[in-house]
């Protein structure tokens, strides 16, 4: 789903969270900018998706499709956060969707 410009919707970029997520075992996380790079070549498109996809990410966190974490610790990203976090299954997850 390469795109050389920005208009993903947030069900894509959701979709794209859970995708790249089932692709990898269970206990595997992925970082928010696996999923910027995996929609665009374009370093500018990937960076400026970043927020966007944090705000998804949080969506999904809240519904328990995804944690999101700083080394171990589940974070709340609808608080401030600084450094880097990683996305991981939850227990809703569901790769078939």
């Amino acid at each position: 789903m390469r795109n050389n410009n920005a208009d993903f919707t947030d069900t894509q970029l959701a979709d794209r969270i859970v995708a790249l997520l089932a692709e990898r075992r269970p206990d595997v996380s992925i970082c928010p900018s696996d999923v910027a790079r995996s929609l665009s070549d374009d370093e500018a498109i990937w960076r400026g998706l970043m927020p966007r996809i944090r705000d998804v990410a949080a969506r999904l966190a809240d519904a328990d499709v995804i944690r999101v974490t700083q080394g171990q610790t589940t974070i709340d990203l609808n608080q401030p956060v600084r450094g880097p976090i990683r996305l991981r299954r939850a227990a809703k997850f569901d790769s078939k969707k």
